[in-house]
């Protein structure tokens, strides 16, 4: 019996410590967004960040058409007139990974249109 008991306090330990290592490793590595949810990165995603707490070091995930959209950081005057600066950070794979940093941060389609149409997004990480 004494064998039986080690082996349940050794699996306890074990489980307490897997949770643990679980919930530093969601700490470090912060949540995951999927801009505009199911729909993806698309038309009329500009109000899609409300409601939601971003942290730095969490992940926005653009998942879109790549032949017809693209995802670019812009500043503020860029995300307001919906232009894109000069040396602005364009990504275009359709499966783009940001992590964001601590403070504002701003994205635009910038097709003809697009971020006229809001397909535009501004996420303050805290």
């Amino acid at each position: 019996m004494s064998q039986g008991r080690g082996s349940a306090v050794g699996a306890t330990v074990l489980v307490a410590a897997l949770v643990c290592l679980w919930i530093q490793a969601e700490v470090a590595h912060g949540a995951t967004y999927v801009v505009g949810g199911s729909q993806g990165w698309t038309f009329n995603v500009v109000n899609w960040p409300k409601g939601k707490s971003f942290k730095a070091g969490d992940t926005l995930i653009f998942n879109y058409d790549k032949t017809i959209h693209n995802v670019v950081v812009v500043n503020r005057a860029g995300y307001s007139g919906c232009s894109t600066p000069s040396g602005a950070k364009v990504y275009s794979s359709g499966k783009d990974q940001i992590k964001l940093a601590k403070g504002q941060s701003y994205f635009i389609c910038s097709y003809a249109g697009h971020c006229q149409s809001g397909m535009k997004i501004a996420v303050n990480a805290a």
